[in-house]
């Protein structure tokens, strides 16, 4: 049984709370330049957020975010900043939809079919820049922004009508699926909440258990911390680096199922974008955790839906957005504090272990 460590319990808790303080005082201050009250602003957002619609339509906003954040948070797991997530998840949902409207099949079939289409896509997509890395050296932050725009190039050649889309009033969108394609739902008041949540918790039980209770975890982590660690040990870092980059990929490849699977049921030239960034800054927010990223994420859903209210009350919606940003950099900044600081503490502690060893033994050699 492990010792309780108080010590690394309080600065466990040190940096949320030293992050959200200083997010709260930073977000006041820019609040207040503008010529407003941040404590109405505040209110506001409290109160519009906590109406029982805004807490759905929160529930549903994150979920999608945080199969977003688990997709990002496999790469940065291992030390891969895989920033190509939102090219990812959009190739992946529209090659899905073209799938699932050219079939007609028992939901129980049709529905697995378009979420595993999806991730392999997705995992395909992401496997390139595995591929460029590990072969040529190519860095994984260039590869996926390139892959980005070429996803991007690919779904806009395909998404024409007479191609693999077809038009509807200003719209082209990729034909409808069948009814029998369209997951279940969660019936709540006055809205029901969509039935990937469900998906999307399992997806972060499986990151979870995966990532920090398997062998193959381990070896992610190690290769993450230490290459040549990790080659010396026997594991295959090119191997690993391919592997995980196909998990992340197959990951971002969920993304969009929320959307498609039960709100547009195909995918058109108003389907949702970027995404993927947000991911990225929730996995820094939540730490990789996945309790973290899901507190993230809700986070998140919850600003996204308070600013249009913050707007109607007068203040500037783009506040919202410098709140974002201002409390990743305030979570960023505090963690590497607070681990900075424990690690001083714990080079204190043992140097002075080694000092009360050093008095012991020169008193054991003066009694001889």
């Amino acid at each position: 049984m492990k010792k309780f460590d108080k010590n690394k319990v309080i600065l466990g808790f040190a940096a949320p709370v030293l992050a959200i303080v200083a997010a709260l005082v930073l977000t006041s201050i820019i609040i207040a330049a503008t010529g407003k009250d941040p404590f109405h602003a505040f209110e506001v957002m409290v109160d519009y957020g906590s109406k029982s619609d805004s807490q759905v339509w929160i529930i549903n906003k994150a979920t999608p975010y945080y199969l977003s954040a688990l997709a990002v948070a496999i790469g940065f797991r291992m030390n891969l900043f895989n920033i190509g997530v939102d090219g990812q998840y959009r190739i992946a949902a529209f090659f899905a939809a073209v799938v699932g409207g050219a079939l007609t099949l028992p939901g129980i079939i049709q529905i697995p079919i378009i979420i595993i289409v999806a991730m392999l896509v997705g995992a395909l997509w992401a496997g390139i820049a595995g591929l460029l890395k590990t072969t040529r050296g190519v860095s994984e932050v260039i590869s996926t922004i390139m892959l980005n725009a070429i996803g991007a190039s690919v779904i806009a050649y395909f998404l024409k009508d007479g191609r693999l889309a077809e038009k509807e009033g200003n719209l082209v969108h990729t034909p409808y699926l069948p009814d029998a394609a369209h997951f279940f739902e969660i019936p709540t008041t006055p809205k029901p909440i969509y039935g990937f949540v469900v998906v999307a918790a399992l997806a972060g039980i499986a990151y979870w258990f995966v990532l920090g209770r398997t062998r193959f975890g381990f070896d992610l982590r190690t290769v993450g911390q230490s290459e040549s660690a990790a080659h010396a040990s026997g594991v295959s870092v090119k191997r690993m680096v391919i592997t995980a980059m196909l998990l992340s990929g197959a990951m971002a490849g969920l993304v969009g199922m929320p959307t498609l699977l039960g709100v547009s049921y195909n995918y058109g030239t108003d389907f949702p974008t970027g995404i993927g960034f947000t991911g990225i800054a929730i996995a820094l927010l939540g730490r990789n955790h996945p309790i973290g990223m899901v507190a993230g994420a809700l986070l998140w859903g919850f600003l996204d839906r308070t600013s249009t209210q913050l707007e109607f009350e007068g203040y500037a919606q783009e506040v919202v957005g410098v709140m974002q940003g201002v409390i990743v950099l305030c979570v960023v900044i505090a963690y590497e504090i607070v681990r900075r600081y424990g690690l001083k503490m714990q080079q204190r502690k043992v140097g002075e272990e080694l000092a009360a060893q050093a008095r012991k033994s020169d008193k054991a050699e003066v009694s001889a």
